[in-house]
């Protein structure tokens, strides 16, 4: 039985993925598989495929490029179970294994809450089927193993969670948009991790997403082997060439309103609006060998920023630094997660110690930050300027070597993840990518913006006109 039998298989998969709307997943996986296609599903095939033939033997990737409620995460999800259950054996993937060794099917999910979703998908394909159930051994938070020494195994990105293991094979959803405060390339980081595991299992490795920017694994798996005969297959399509049945008034009303977003989000093509903006090269260049945190010297006058959070994967950061001629330098860098009230105290005794009373902060948490910092004699000032704007105040100081770093990885890495957008007007725009987070480049960024608005920069360096700083 292929994967395409499988699925269709009524005490399997039941009638989850009957019906014509299903029609391009069962050309992909044909492709992928290497199972014969009549004329039409072919022509389907070449033409997600970018116009190449049939493989002829399975793939070794398989990377999907496709947009939003492709219904990417189901798919994979089958995939796996399949992988785990019958094609373990029909594959041949369970005879890789050795005596008492445990062959692992890995989904690697963006972040916690599709990993949960991606498992929701694989334990409800099982339980609603006696046989598959049948075959299980033990389900927990984090997977499912089955009576066949195989294992589903479901995490978020890293490649540390397929260290070590037998791996049968490895899917990464949504690919395009991992993202860890550990690495800059957690994609890359997964893949080269997975591939040297995968080739002594002659395992495959798929990679579903909805695509993104013009850099990263996916794009460069796509524009190396997009159209190309050989053992990695890429396809790519709109939503509605994955799911008919999606009502286009979504799309067009997406279209509208952002063409550039709604192409990558609905149309499946990477985005040409989005580029880095500092490399690694750049911050790596002005981080200071040691310490991580420089002590208050009586001979510096002190600045200090604070980027507030309420909770969740948010930090509550804070930047302290001075100037030393024309360069501003960050004495150190804190974040924090818990309860705000009780940073507050701590942060506020760490600015009393450099000589600081003052603090500069973003408006979104309203009078909160001002109330709090003003019970420990330390007035909060709300910055004029969005983060955006300190960001691109920021950016040529960062560039021209006016900064000096703490050697804290976070911020090297938070500063690499930014990226800048120009929106339909022109105008620019900078953030972090989707999924990442930008707390202590924000602090640094806030306090070196400030800094400079508060000291007299030498004549011919920097100038300011209005609320902008610029080269001269």
């Amino acid at each position: 039985m292929n994967i395409l039998g499988f699925m269709d298989h009524p005490d399997l998969m039941g009638d989850t993925f009957q019906g014509d709307s299903w029609e391009a997943w069962r050309a992909i996986l044909s492709g992928t598989f290497a199972i014969p296609m009549e004329p039409e599903r072919s022509r389907l095939f070449s033409r997600l495929a970018g116009g190449r033939t049939a493989p002829k033997s399975r793939v070794r990737e398989l990377w999907v490029v496709a947009g939003r409620r492709s219904a990417k995460t189901q798919t994979a999800g089958a995939t796996a179970v399949y992988l785990a259950t019958v094609g373990a054996t029909i594959t041949g993937l369970a005879d890789k294994l050795s005596v008492g060794e445990r062959g692992v099917i890995a989904l690697l999910a963006v972040d916690r809450q599709q990993a949960k979703v991606a498992l929701g998908y694989i334990r409800g394909m099982i339980e609603s089927s006696p046989v598959l159930a049948g075959m299980v051994e033990k389900m927990n938070t984090e997977g499912i193993e089955f009576t066949n020494r195989v294992s589903i195994e479901v995490h978020t990105n890293s490649f540390r969670a397929i260290r070590g293991r037998t791996l049968l094979a490895v899917l990464m959803d949504e690919v395009a948009f991992f993202r860890n405060d550990s690495s800059a390339t957690p994609d890359k980081e997964t893949y080269r991790a997975a591939v040297p595991a995968l080739a002594t299992t002659d395992g495959l490795l798929i990679g579903f997403s909805s695509p993104y920017s013009k850099r990263g694994l996916l794009y460069e798996k796509y524009r190396k082997h997009y159209g190309r005969c050989d053992d990695v297959l890429v396809v790519q399509g709109a939503t509605t060439d994955f799911n008919p049945t999606l009502n286009a008034r979504i799309i067009e009303e997406a279209m509208q309103d952002d063409p550039e977003a709604a192409q990558a989000e609905w149309l499946g093509q990477f985005r040409n609006d989005v580029e880095a903006v500092v490399s690694r090269e750049v911050i790596e260049s002005l981080m200071r060998s040691s310490p991580l945190e420089i002590p208050y010297d009586c001979n510096y006058r002190y600045f200090a920023f604070v980027d507030s959070a309420g909770g969740g994967q948010d930090e509550f950061t804070m930047a302290i630094g001075h100037m030393e001629k024309d360069t501003v330098v960050v004495d150190l860098v804190r974040g924090q997660r818990g309860t705000p009230s009780v940073i507050v105290e701590e942060y506020a005794a760490i600015l009393k110690s450099y000589k600081v009373l003052e603090v500069y902060g973003d408006r979104y948490g309203g009078s909160w930050p001002r109330d709090e910092f003003q019970k420990w004699r330390i007035e909060y000032k709300t910055s004029e300027q969005a983060k955006s704007g300190l960001y691109q105040d920021t950016l040529p100081m960062l560039n021209s070597g006016r900064v000096e770093l703490p050697p804290d990885d976070r911020v090297m890495l938070q500063f690499m993840g930014l990226e800048r957008r120009t929106s339909r007007s022109g105008r620019d725009s900078i953030d972090h990518a989707p999924n990442g987070h930008d707390d202590r480049a924000n602090a640094v960024a806030g306090l070196v913006a400030h800094t400079l608005h508060k000291v007299e920069i030498p004549t011919g360096l920097i100038v300011r006109l209005g609320d902008r700083i610029y080269h001269s």
